[in-house]
């Protein structure tokens, strides 16, 4: 299975590409284009502000691939700011626009609360996703973030966490997923998050269909 993972210069590459590793699969660390368009399944990563990530998403060529590639139901994985990147549009230093894949906005934190908001935090499931498979509810993760996101469309999000108030951590919508913690740096139900995943993108390229409560064997 050719999976990519996409360089647009935002770092936690190399702990994403090993906690593929560990989930027993191989992944490319790209930054082509062409590399994004001819992945059986994509995982884009990332820290950072909004209007960093957008500007090197275009300098890299990335949007529109990015775009393609969640169109047309290649599975995908997005995390921390791959998520947020995902939104329409992010308050983050102001207004920027982002990828407008999930309609939505990206929000800061309420005034008064501590932010980042860093550190380990439960997540509760809304709802059974194949994602979700083998993790108990109300497992840890880990979380670096000062901003959550607030989709238009409720029924997009399969998880949230509490910080101050409920906020969206794990959403999905056909073969995108995408998660605001870092699933790489969250022990054995981060790892198991990423094979139930590749465990998702492994079944469609077979032809296979993965339904709720199916996921990494």
């Amino acid at each position: 299975m050719n999976i990519a993972i996409l360089d647009y210069g935002a770092g936690n590459l190399r702990s994403v590409a090993r906690a593929v590793a560990r989930a027993g699969y191989e992944a490319t660390v790209t930054a082509s284009p062409a590399d994004a368009l001819a992945a059986d399944a994509v995982i884009l990563p990332g820290v950072g502000a909004a209007a960093d990530t957008m500007r090197n998403l275009t300098e890299s060529g990335l949007v529109g691939p990015v775009r393609e590639v969640i169109a047309r139901g290649t599975p995908f994985l997005g995390v921390c700011m791959g998520l947020q990147a995902l939104f329409t549009v992010s308050e983050e230093g102001g207004e920027h626009r982002c990828l407008d894949v999930i309609p939505g906005r990206v929000r800061r934190f309420s005034p008064g609360l501590k932010v980042p908001q860093i550190g380990w935090n439960t997540v509760h499931e809304l709802r059974p996703h194949p994602v979700f498979e083998g993790i108990p509810d109300g497992s840890y993760f880990y979380f670096v973030h000062s901003y959550y996101v607030d989709p238009e469309d409720q029924s997009v999000i399969i998880g949230e966490t509490d910080y101050g108030r409920t906020f969206p951590s794990v959403i999905a919508r056909g073969s995108l997923v995408a998660t605001q913690f870092h699933p790489e740096k969250s022990g054995a139900a981060g790892l198991r998050l990423y094979a139930n995943f590749l465990r998702i993108a492994e079944r469609a390229l077979t032809g296979q269909a993965v339904r709720p409560g199916e996921g990494a064997g």
